[in-house]
């Protein structure tokens, strides 16, 4: 196990029963008559690439204390740089910029707010031209961006200066250039500007940086690599995680860059490591599913959150399967029901596989549902059961539009595909173990598919595993997906069918980004809507390159699962 200085903030529990609520845990499923033989399906999937003997075997160097206190003391020098007050502004902002893309801000999140909120408060069209012209568009942007990450409702306008004085600024301003454009995808859907003409031209000035660079300079270019990752992907879009590791090798090629912040990163970023480490030895059986926990909630202190959410994903997974390809209609029916009725004692009529599945379920929420009954005095489990019995019912609605040859439409495929991708099933689970304050306003928003955020995530879930996936689904026969289903209804070429699926996840971001500058006064908290959108951001690091489940060394999965899990960062 790791030091206590590492897991201090970890949230480890044991499961105790509180006295004044009787929780009936069932240990094993009464075997029953099974029916005679049933011909199965199967997804074909490779064995597990994860030896799970050396997965436990793992020893971390920086689990030591040595290491922490090290952490520890350049941290509070960061923070001393955070307070100056010689610093310009642009000075504090690329600095908050670095610690978040150097995943370190959590250690400053009071600093960093009360910044951010004194540069809103200040602000008006004046002071986005308070500096030299050389400066203007990276700091307009950058600003712009910082703010809108944080829930600060920011208007486009800001921008006018620039699109007045476009031809000013030169082919060599690459670095406003890439500020302006990672600040475009902070856009919503009443941005026009940013959509109908900034993103365009910025994207345009990068992609000529890259056609006009040499390969020689090129190679040994910060800057060139910086425009390639944005190209790849917005760094909104990325896996925060990921992300982190990326510019961490990165920002220590820049000639401006801080050596306080350089090794800060890279030990912070290896004590983290340890701690996931250690996580993923409790649930190492499937690495993928934890590794979609660190997708969502990355930060030490939440250990206790990612190892109950590894072990939801992994009982989704497995629960999904069985209704994508393993059941017959008659069980899957059956199945749908005993989540619906949520009876024990009423599971005669499942196959014992089902019973097993059923019953690990069952136990698992009533665990969930009487630690938080404990520890914040709320009886959640009437919402995480009907999360399961709708789920079943979007995974049962899917089987029967592919035993029966229906062909839904793209609004029908969406409506349901929303809810079988599991996304309002994950975020009502995790809003339990992770809020402090649990609301039950909030949890019935949740649970009645209210929250507009929560739909915008699952339907980028949905849409980047349907262009990653949809090929290999439907040669083992799977329901059809978007990309078919719009296809089939508009009568569009696969290739303008996936054009149109992009779009809507870039719609789904704009409304997104909308709904997260609505969070410093609405029902959810900014961190919850952080954590909604972080499943999206998940979604398109594991589907990016294809099926990051069912293949996912082809997939750069592995080589990511090793570079967030395993690997440690290099120190000088």
């Amino acid at each position: 196990m790791g030091s206590p200085l590492i897991y201090s903030n970890s949230l480890l529990r044991t499961t105790q029963r509180p006295q004044s609520f009787t929780c009936t845990i069932v240990a094993k499923a009464t075997p029953g008559s099974e029916s005679s033989f049933v011909p199965r399906r199967s997804a074909n999937y490779r064995p597990s690439l994860w030896d799970h003997q050396n997965l436990l075997s793992i020893n971390n160097k920086y689990t030591n204390i040595k290491s922490v206190r090290e952490r520890d003391l350049m941290r509070e020098t960061v923070r001393k740089m955070l307070e100056h007050e010689s610093s310009t502004h642009l000075d504090q902002l690329e600095l908050i910029d670095d610690l978040q893309k150097l995943g370190v801000s959590y250690h400053f999140e009071r600093e960093i707010d009360n910044i951010l909120t004194f540069t809103y408060h200040k602000l008006d069209k004046s002071n986005f031209r308070e500096y030299d012209m050389e400066y203007d568009l990276h700091a307009n942007a950058l600003k712009f961006r910082l703010l809108r990450q944080h829930g600060f409702n920011v208007t486009e306008d800001v921008f006018d200066v620039f699109m007045e004085n476009c031809g000013k600024f030169g082919s060599g301003d690459i670095i406003g250039f890439i500020s302006l454009y990672e600040a475009s995808y902070l856009s919503t859907k009443s941005d026009t500007k940013l959509q109908n003409y900034i993103r365009f031209f910025a994207t345009q000035q990068l992609r000529d940086f890259v056609d006009t660079t040499s390969n020689k300079n090129f190679a040994s270019c910060d800057v060139g690599e910086m425009v390639v990752q944005a190209l790849d992907m917005p760094y909104h879009w990325q896996m925060r995680r990921l992300a982190t590791r990326s510019y961490i090798n990165l920002y220590g090629k820049k000639a401006n860059k801080n050596p306080v912040l350089v090794e800060l990163a890279k030990l912070d970023f290896n004590i983290v490591q340890a701690v996931h480490q250690e996580e993923l030895k409790y649930v190492s059986r499937i690495v993928e599913n934890y590794f979609w926990t660190i997708g969502q909630i990355q930060e030490p202190q939440f250990g206790y959150v990612r190892r109950i959410m590894a072990k939801l994903y992994t009982l989704l997974t497995t629960i999904d399967d069985i209704y994508d390809i393993y059941g017959t209609l008659d069980e899957l029916q059956l199945f749908t029901a005993a989540f619906e009725n949520w009876d024990v004692n009423r599971l005669n009529e499942l196959p014992e596989y089902m019973r097993l599945c059923f019953l690990v379920v069952y136990n698992e929420v009533n665990s969930i549902g009487c630690d938080i009954l404990r520890d914040k005095n709320i009886n959640v489990i009437p919402f995480l059961k009907k999360s399961w019995a709708d789920v079943s019912n979007s995974f049962l609605v899917e089987a029967l539009w592919y035993k029966r040859g229906y062909k839904p439409n793209m609004e029908e495929y969406m409506l349901n595909g929303s809810k079988s991708i599991a996304v309002p099933t994950i975020l009502v689970h995790f809003y339990c173990v992770f809020s402090d304050q649990l609301s039950i306003q909030v949890l019935e928003t949740l649970s009645e598919h209210l929250q507009n955020v929560v739909r915008c995530s699952a339907f980028v879930v949905r849409l980047a595993n349907d262009l990653a996936t949809s090929p290999d689904e439907l040669a083992r026969g799977d329901v059809l997906k978007s990309i078919q289903c719009y296809m089939n209804e508009t009568g569009a070429s696969e290739e303008k069918a996936r054009v149109h699926v992009r779009q809507i996840i870039n719609d789904m971001w704009d409304e997104m980004n909308y709904e997260k500058m609505k969070s410093r006064s609405s029902l959810i908290s900014e961190d919850f809507a952080e954590a909604i959108m972080n499943l999206a951001r998940m979604s398109q690091c594991m589907y990016q390159y294809g099926d990051g489940h069912g293949s996912p060394e082809t997939a750069k999965i592995v080589d990511r699962v090793m570079s967030l899990l395993f690997n440690p960062i290099l120190l000088d």
